[in-house]
């Protein structure tokens, strides 16, 4: 879990969900919703945190893009235009909900692909990570 592999971004499995979960914090409930201003967790953080605690930061990320899916079509597509909440410094982008929630989710699924290799590169036969062949 928090065994560090060289070839990955983020080279633990705890690191690459940590940054997974703040990524849609970051987006979604800092950017879109403004529901917080220090979504990233702090690099001197990481090092103590627990599985159960990777598991409450997806929770809350799991909050945000339920409360996301509240919006209306019109909303999603309407571009939100300001500087990113969580820099110091940057200029404005314009980004729209819908292309964010299409970010992270890819965003995921990327790091969900590297999480897997990692588990094999330990010498761990990963589940299928597949949605086609698992059950509902």
């Amino acid at each position: 879990f928090t065994r560090e592999l060289d070839g990955f971004g983020f080279q633990s499995v705890r690191d690459s969900l940590i940054h997974v979960a703040d990524c849609y914090i970051a987006w979604i409930g800092s950017f879109i919703l403004l529901k917080t201003k220090k979504p990233i967790t702090p690099k001197q953080d990481v090092v103590n945190l627990s599985i159960e605690d990777i598991r409450l930061r997806f929770e809350q990320a799991d909050l945000f893009v339920k409360e996301l899916m509240e919006m209306t079509t019109e909303q999603m597509y309407e571009p939100i235009v300001k500087k990113i909440p969580w820099r110091e410094a940057g200029d404005e982008i314009s980004l729209t909900p819908m292309k964010l929630l299409i970010h992270t989710i890819t965003h995921e699924y990327h790091h969900k692909g590297q999480i897997v290799a990692m588990a094999r590169k330990m010498g761990y036969v990963p589940p299928n990570t597949d949605v086609i062949g698992t059950k509902d």
